[in-house]
C-alpha cells in the first residue's frame, strides 16, 4: 500500500510533538489533543496512524512514549540515519553545528566541499572531504541522506553524483529544481521563497 507523502510528512510532526511531550513527562494523549497541538483535525491524526496499525485505546488515548517509539520505527529513526552535508559555506556550517540531529535520530558522519581552501580543514570536529571522494565514503559509512547547501549552478551536478552513489533521500537547500532518478526522494527548502512569503504576512495590517 502506497502511503501518501503528506501523511509521512505529518508523521514527523507527530514524532516531534510526542518527543517534547515525553520530555515534559506526559503519559497519555488523545487524538484531539495531538491534533489541537498541531492545528489538525482529530480524524486526520487517526487516519494517518491507521495506515500503520492500531494505536491507542478507546477512551484512554495514546501512550505518549509508546506512540513516539512506534513512529520512530516507522520513520526508521531508531536505526540512527547517517547524514552527509555537501557544501560547507555559511549555511552548511550552521547546519553542522545544529545539536538536534542526534536527538532526532540522525548522525552527520561526513562533510564535503570542492574548495581547496576547505578540503582537509576541520569544522565542528569533522574533516571536510573532497566531493570526489563522496561515492567511496557513502559506501564505507553507509550514508542514508545527503543535505545539499551548494550554489544553484552546482546543485544539479551534485544531485547527480549523490543519486549515482546510491543515496535515496536528498534535502536540498539550493534554489534549484533537481532532476533525479525515480526512487530518489528530494525535499526542497528554499529560504528565499519562505522569506518572501513571510514578508507578505509581515506587511498585513491587523
Amino acid at each position: 500500500m502506497k502511503i501518501p507523502e503528506k501523511t509521512v510528512r505529518r508523521l514527523s510532526l507527530y514524532y516531534r510533538c510526542l518527543y517534547f511531550l515525553s520530555q515534559q513527562g506526559a503519559y497519555n494523549l488523545s487524538s484531539k489533543s495531538l491534533a489541537d497541538l498541531l492545528e489538525l483535525e482529530p480524524a486526520q491524526v487517526r487516519k494517518d496512524l491507521s495506515y500503520f496499525g492500531q494505536f491507542g485505546k478507546k477512551g484512554k488515548g495514546y501512550d505518549v512514549l509508546e506512540l513516539k517509539n512506534e513512529i520512530a520505527k516507522i520513520l526508521g529513526l531508531e536505526k540512527g540515519r547517517k547524514v552527509a552535508i555537501i557544501g560547507i559555506g555559511n549555511l552548511g556550517n550552521a547546519l553542522l553545528s545544529f545539536k538536534g540531529f542526534e536527538v532526532l535520530g540522525f548522525q552527520v558522519v561526513a562533510i564535503f566541499d570542492n574548495s581547496p581552501n576547505k578540503i582537509g580543514k576541520k569544522y565542528h570536529g569533522k574533516i571536510c572531504q573532497d566531493i570526489s571522494a563522496f561515492p567511496a565514503i557513502v559506501r564505507r559509512e553507509k550514508i542514508d541522506i545527503a543535505i545539499l547547501t551548494v550554489p544553484t549552478e552546482s546543485a544539479q551536478e551534485v544531485a547527480r553524483l549523490v543519486s549515482n552513489s546510491g543515496i535515496k533521500a536528498i534535502l536540498n537547500f539550493a534554489p534549484a529544481h533537481l532532476n533525479v532518478p525515480k526512487g530518489v526522494a528530494v525535499s526542497n527548502i528554499d529560504l528565499a521563497v519562505e522569506l518572501k512569503s513571510l514578508s507578505y504576512f509581515a506587511g498585513q495590517k491587523q
